[in-house]
């Protein structure tokens, strides 16, 4: 009996255990999420009242994503390609938001900003984060740089971590093993007494993967693996120090350790390896008012890279270090019942640490927003921020934001705003190709779009189109330089369709632009889409699967230094869950790439074809 028999067979096992049992399964909406987004403006406001296109995944949806990375459940979203999200697990990813390139999405860990002023893009790490250590996830579409400033030029990311838990203690934790030698384990300790709460969790991973390069056609030497072994640490903590006043201190701490190949088809020494290290402390301080709130954050982070690589077969060296520090301070206030103010100034400073100098840059900006909402049907935001950076010096941004609720079911939306990307400390006083002349990079952004909403949303539909402009675009030719202009436009659509014990997600996305030089985007297709299946089969059984097809894209090959198309491909993945102990236990099974699809992703790179996790996930008080 060969493979595709078994899967067939124990998926129409599967079906049949689902609808012998669809009849007594208890319908239970867990995917219904808040309707409160807070990143989205900084100021506690319902979906229903801001223009601006948010996505959220749930806590439900990340505690049905064991077997996956972070990487992994971007790469699901509407109008995100993560590059090398689908090649070797320990490959370096690259966030693609809405065609832009590396470095023009902003992460924020719990509403903080995060960087790494060691690398060139200055864009955070994905693989520094674990999934078990996160509550939810907010995906903020388009240019978000008045509220944010540098680097939200396509969207923001917004990873929330999980708190501390109600009174008394809870131990939690996922234990699993899969393919490739892979293993995994997170345990974790919450709880509460009066006046104080905490969450401490840590995360092992270890795997033997596959190997990075592929080798050229022809070839007969065989590649070694390219495993990893990782450590992650995070620790939160609420102290209420009266009914008015919290502070929340945090630390992460993330030990990695990759064996990398020398290149693309290139194998190279089996020494070479990347070590990433980072650490970040700081705080959330809130003090509240009547009407109003005041909120002070604080972050530390500090991000090292050391390579131990080679070229042409002869071993070299080199470590990037960086240091950043984060402060923002700003002010909500209720102007009655439909007027919100919100007012900020925050400063970045960041630090580039080499052998022979250790050069800084610093950003501070003033911002302020105000919202208008629930004036008949009208909502409305408006907000400009003003930035002083000490190389190039001022720039400005605006926002505005209508939305109109047509009725209870219809929303209209729409934005008009300016971002930036402030040039990195390795393209001001790196090595090569330093220039201290560099002006940031500018967009202008464009977006409108509807979103219906029917039967208590259990049938709905969000459509929007953008386009964004950037203007003073950063490349590297013989150095770096302002150089072109880069155009995109593209459209979303998310139907989601809830009914019974059945949940139905998918996305369409298109995106078109040119990256200055060429009218074509690099490792981004023009047409993705996506579906997700679920179904709460029984009480304590969930069954899930997911599709995905990306369409043609450019890539360049670095051999040949030429660009050449590469063929569409598609993915089918599948999860099941089932539940004990009154749900306390979880026995999950993730397999991915069911359909053992070969393809290319990056020229020159490997991709896996079927593999699985599975193992076991715990809660107890």
């Amino acid at each position: 009996m060969n493979k595709t028999t078994i899967l067939a067979a124990a998926g129409l096992g599967l079906a049949q255990l689902m609808i012998s049992q669809l009849a007594n399964a208890q319908q239970k909406d867990t995917l219904q999420l808040k309707d409160v987004v807070i990143s989205a403006t900084k100021n506690d406001q319902k979906q229903s009242q801001t223009g601006k296109v948010v996505s959220i995944i749930s806590r439900e949806v990340l505690e049905r994503s064991n077997g996956k990375s972070l990487p992994d459940l971007l790469n699901e979203q509407a109008g995100i390609i993560i590059s090398g999200g689908n090649s070797s697990q320990g490959k370096d990813k690259s966030i693609f938001f809405r065609g832009s390139g590396s470095g023009y999405t902003l992460i924020l860990i719990d509403g903080i900003v995060q960087n790494d002023p060691s690398s060139i893009s200055g864009t955070f790490d994905l693989r520094l984060f674990s999934i078990d250590q996160i509550d939810h996830i907010e995906i903020l579409r388009g240019g978000q740089s008045t509220i944010y400033g540098s680097d939200a030029v396509a969207g923001v990311i917004n990873i929330v971590t999980k708190k501390g838990g109600p009174k008394g203690n809870t131990i939690y934790g996922v234990a699993s093993a899969g393919s490739f030698e892979t293993y995994k384990g997170t345990i974790g300790l919450n709880g509460g007494v009066e006046g104080f709460s905490y969450n401490i969790n840590y995360t092992h991973l270890k795997t033997d993967g596959i190997s990075e390069a592929v080798a050229p056609v022809g070839s007969t030497t065989e590649f070694d693996k390219d495993g990893f072994k990782t450590d992650g640490v995070n620790a939160n903590f609420g102290i209420q120090l009266d009914k008015r006043f919290s502070v929340n201190p945090f630390l992460r701490y993330f030990y990695g350790n990759y064996k990398i190949d020398e290149g693309a088809f290139t194998d190279g020494l089996p020494g070479n390896n990347s070590i990433l290290k980072q650490f970040s402390g700081g705080f959330n301080a809130e003090y509240k008012l009547n009407t109003g709130k005041i909120t002070l954050n604080y972050s530390h982070e500090s991000n090292s890279n050391d390579v131990n690589s080679s070229f042409m077969g002869f071993a070299s060296n080199f470590v990037n270090y960086g240091k950043m520090n984060v402060i923002d301070l700003f002010y909500n206030q209720k102007l009655g019942n439909k007027l919100d103010l919100l007012v900020g100034i925050d400063n970045r400073k960041t630090k580039l640490i080499t052998d022979t100098s250790n050069p800084t840059t610093n950003i501070f900006a003033a911002y302020g927003s105000l919202f208008l909402h629930n004036l008949s049907v009208f909502n409305l935001e408006v907000g400009g921020r003003y930035n002083k950076h000490d190389q190039y010096g001022e720039n400005y941004t605006y926002s505005v934001t209508p939305s109109i609720n047509v009725i209870k079911e219809v929303k209209l939306f729409g934005t008009v705003s300016t971002a930036f990307k402030v040039p990195t400390l390795n393209m001001l006083f790196g090595q090569f190709g330093a220039n201290l002349n560099l002006k940031p990079e500018k967009s202008q952004n464009y977006e409108a779009g509807v979103n219906l909403s029917f039967a208590d949303d259990q049938f709905s539909l969000r459509v929007a189109g953008f386009k964004r402009d950037l203007t003073d675009a950063i490349v590297y030719t013989t150095g770096y330089t302002n150089q072109g202009t880069q155009n995109f436009k593209g459209l979303e659509v998310e139907p989601a369709v809830k009914f019974s014990v059945f949940n139905l997600n998918g996305y369409y996305a298109y995106v078109e632009g040119n990256t200055g030089t060429v009218d074509y985007l690099i490792r981004r297709p023009k047409h993705t889409f996506g579906i997700t299946a679920g179904a709460q089969a029984t009480k304590n059984l969930y069954i899930s699967a997911n599709y995905r097809y990306f369409g043609k894209r450019f890539d360049t090959n670095f051999i040949s230094y030429l660009n050449e198309e590469l063929p569409s491909y598609k993915l089918l993945n599948a999860y099941v869950e089932y539940a004990l102990a009154k749900k306390r236990v979880k026995l999950f099974f993730d397999a991915k790439n069911i359909l053992n699809e070969k393809y290319s992703e990056i020229i020159g790179y490997n991709t896996p074809g079927f593999n699985f996790n599975t193992g076991v996930s715990f809660n107890i008080r």
